[in-house]
Order: structure tokens, then C-alpha cells, then sequence
């Protein structure tokens, strides 16, 4: 297993580091940075909550959903386009399925 970071921040700092790696100048819910065989995840804690509330889900069903997107992105999946976002998006469900966690992508 490689090592991991998981930080949670605020909303500038999430979209500080959007901005500056990703140049789109808003927070988002989740950015993946692989390193050295190592990975860090950061998740915007007011992007989660408010995504969290949207889409009707429990807040801590959709940190576990984020984390494991998270973590497909670090591992090399990506969602680029249809066929690719329909393998991460299947994987993730399996994964969350696994861990206790409906289907993220089932509106209920």
C-alpha cells in the first residue's frame, strides 16, 4: 500500500489549490495529487456539505464516496470520457457496495 494524505479544508484553500493545479478558479469536491509512489487527497468541506445536502445524501455517504474517487484517481482512473467514466463510476460502486455504501450515482 502507498502512503496517503487525507486533508480536509475551506473553501479558499480548496479553491487556491484548484486554481492553481487545475486552473478553474473555484473550490471543487475532491483533488488527487500522485507523487513519488505517494498520493495526497483534499477534499473542500463546504463543496461536500452543500453536494451532500443537493443530492439528498448522508454527508458521510458521500465523504466515502469522494474518498474512494479519490483514491481510483490516484490508482489511475480517470473519467475523461463516456466509456472511462462508466468504468470508475462501476468500480466506485462496487467498492462503495463493499464498504456498506449505496450506489452514489442512485438518486433516491
Amino acid at each position: 500500500m502507498r502512503p496517503l494524505t487525507l486533508r480536509v479544508v475551506g473553501a479558499r484553500e480548496g479553491r487556491a489549490l484548484n486554481r492553481r493545479f487545475r486552473r478553474r478558479d473555484r473550490a471543487t469536491n475532491v483533488l488527487s495529487f500522485v507523487y513519488g509512489g505517494e498520493g495526497d487527497i483534499v477534499l473542500c468541506h463546504p463543496v461536500v456539505t452543500r453536494e451532500a445536502r443537493e443530492q439528498g445524501k448522508t454527508l458521510r455517504a458521500h465523504y466515502a464516496h469522494l474518498v474512494v474517487h479519490g483514491v481510483l484517481h490516484l490508482r489511475g482512473y480517470m473519467h475523461d470520457d463516456k466509456a472511462s467514466a462508466r468504468r470508475m463510476e462501476a468500480r466506485e460502486i462496487r467498492i462503495l457496495r463493499r464498504l456498506g455504501f449505496a450506489d452514489p450515482y442512485t438518486v433516491e
